[in-house]
């Protein structure tokens, strides 16, 4: 059973930021950011890491761990020993806590803590819990009394709705690691999944590799934008933000060339994972990864709404830029430890993300568990004339990791593995995306954001066409999305007897407004693949989900309470423990089709933008 499922973040560079102390204060979100960086995490550390005591010290995470382990033996003996009933996922759900209170702190903590012994030992346990949950998932005995339960139909028709869903999904995470198959299968199945892990890590590892050319291949004069290594400059990025045509043109070409080994790595992870579903009783692995979604299966992302309405974006962006550019976005952020201190690491790139540490679950007292929350964001350094100061990008982005937390802290789920973000990946970008139209709308902006030194609130005008100049190349990037989206579900559906990149030559063809540059194979560093594989599309229709939901509910009034409790009640209450089409139905009164989807995404490209143009030309 999978007891944790961490979001998959974009990594950006970043480090903590020295507080500025003559900032003025509005509200207890900014008193947090406000707060004095602790260097020297003593205080942090007198209670422990979490609170944890044992975590005072690197050596508490073995004791942690072990302790975990031992419950995790008991329960798994409680289990087997229970008669079917709710008793049953009640113990199941205690056995997710217990793995997942100690597995997701320690994921957190491998990459966030600037201390490397602390990191190592969280990796450590990391792996450990990670061998107690293949063990799991293997364990036939245990596997068969949460199977008699669901056999038992009198006992399981008698069950609520949310403990009958929690208990399906329990079974899934059993069935997708072969544990119905028979011993043979069952063994090629594990040896698989053994396979899967150390292939993903090969590939993630191998994305953010830099590529080598040698000096004299490149003119001098942009030697500066590149790290040097002796005879070679190493290029490690796309360079997107470079002024310079020929920087960007360069950096394209050397840091997506082709790598016979990352590509040898790529098509086994995929093969790997076309066996695995297949032997486990799937189609293929992208009808494995949609089961449970929003999507349901494969074959409803291939519409002919979303094509044709492709082509109308595709004429849209034509009328508006005849040169048709590329355009590369880059995700900005803040690097934040949003708990009680500020970490600071200025050894590694940080990711923007959101982090579960513990889960909220109903306790059998009657008290509800509180969750733990983490938002890791990146903070730029103030200057000696200001303070840190958020760019727009920066405070969207803020915005959306808060959509995330909000759905964890929000969540008032009865087992802890359904809680908060735990819940399909169609649905979980929902909240997060539906917070980025609140911070691009004037009448909340107004509520906070400030000149640091007058107090005046921006000017509405100033709001406005930054917000049209988002729209700017929007159909373009939505463009680009569906590509990627469609490339994804080919790749992880029928297997074809081509290399990846010839699938992606065609589908880029078929696709995608701009041609395919020779020698060049950016799937080798298009990392979602592993962690949102077959489930990209997520993105998009997350983002049309959050647009109904913002234009219906939210647009006449975002500051609404009613509204914002009817939203808590039928969205983020729930986590993963209702079928995700029920609440987007109780949020809108309606079930949205396919074409309702693509009408959302399409109407957010609002073409009153090419006003702004024109404004900019004038």
């Amino acid at each position: 059973m999978s007891v944790y499922r961490p979001l998959v973040c974009l990594f950006r560079h970043g480090t903590a930021a020295r507080a500025w102390r003559t900032l003025t204060t509005w509200s207890p979100v900014g008193a947090a950011f406000n707060a004095r960086v602790h260097r020297r995490l003593d205080i942090f550390h007198q209670n422990g890491l979490f609170g944890v005591p044992e975590l005072s010290c690197v050596e508490g995470f073995e004791v942690v761990q072990d302790r975990a382990l031992q419950e995790t033996q008991q329960l798994v003996e409680e289990a087997c020993r229970c008669p079917p009933g709710v008793q049953t996922v009640e113990i199941f759900d205690k056995l997710s806590d217990s793995l997942c209170r100690v597995a997701d702190m320690a994921d957190f903590i491998k990459v966030a803590h600037p201390d490397p012994s602390y990191r190592e030992a969280a990796e450590r346990t990391c792996i450990n819990i990670g061998t107690m949950v293949e063990r799991l998932n293997t364990n036939v005995d245990l596997c068969k009394s949460l199977k008699d339960l669901l056999d038992n139909e009198e006992i399981f028709s008698k069950l609520d709705p949310e403990t009958r869903r929690v208990a399906e999904l329990f079974l899934f995470d059993f069935e997708i690691s072969g544990i119905h198959l028979d011993k043979k299968k069952r063994k090629e199945a594990v040896n698989l999944n053994v396979k899967l892990l150390d292939l993903s890590n090969q590939f993630l590892m191998s994305c953010h590799m830099p590529n080598r050319i040698e000096k004299r291949a490149l003119p001098e004069h942009i030697h500066q934008h590149f790290t040097k290594d002796g005879n070679y400059i190493q290029i490690g990025g796309l360079n997107a933000d470079a002024p310079d045509d020929l920087v960007r043109e360069v950096a394209y070409k050397v840091f997506l060339y082709p790598n016979e080994n990352v590509m040898h790595i790529l098509e086994e992870l995929l093969s790997c994972r076309d066996k695995l579903a297949r032997l486990v009783g799937y189609e293929s692995y992208a009808h494995r990864a949609l089961k449970g979604t929003m999507a349901k299966s494969p074959g409803r992302l291939y519409s002919s709404e979303i094509v044709s309405d492709f082509e109308m974006m595709r004429e849209m962006k034509t009328k508006l830029n005849p040169r048709n550019p590329a355009v590369v976005h880059e995700t900005e952020g803040l690097l934040g430890y949003i708990y009680c201190d500020f970490f600071y690491r200025p050894d590694k790139p940080h990711q923007d993300c959101h982090f579960t540490i513990r889960g909220g679950r109903q306790l059998e007292d009657g008290q509800y568990q509180l969750p733990i929350v983490v938002l890791m964001l990146n903070l730029p350094h103030p200057t000696r004339s200001a303070p840190t100061l958020l760019s727009p990008g920066m405070m969207e982005n803020l915005f959306h990791e808060m959509g995330h937390a909000m759905h964890s802290m929000l969540g008032r789920t009865r087992y802890q593995h359904v809680t908060g973000t735990r819940c399909v990946t169609d649905f979980a970008e929902v909240p997060s995306i539906l917070m980025e139209y609140f911070a691009t709308d004037y009448r909340v902006i107004s509520q906070f954001a400030r000149h640091y030194q007058t107090g005046q609130p921006l000017p509405q005008s100033m709001v406005a066409r930054l917000c049209e100049s988002k729209k700017v190349c929007g159909a373009a990037d939505t463009q680009l999305q569906v590509f990627y989206a469609i490339m994804d579900q080919v790749y992880h559906g029928k297997p074809q007897n081509r290399s990846t990149t010839d699938i992606m030559i065609d589908m880029q063809k078929k696709y995608y407004g701009l041609p395919y540059v020779t020698n060049t194979a950016w799937q080798l560093r298009f990392s979602h693949l592993v962690g949102y594989g077959a489930k990209y599309y997520s993105y998009l229709m997350s983002r049309a989900v959050a647009s109904m939901v913002w234009k219906q509910c939210f647009y006449k009034d975002p500051l609404n309470r009613e509204t914002g409790e009817r939203y808590r009640r039928e969205m983020l209450a729930h986590g993963g423990g209702k079928e995700p089409m029920l609440m987007v139905e109780g949020m809108l009164q309606k079930r949205p089709s396919i074409e309702d989807f693509v009408n959302a995404l399409v109407s957010d490209l609002d073409p009153d933008f090419e006003t702004f143009i024109m404004d900019s030309e004038g």
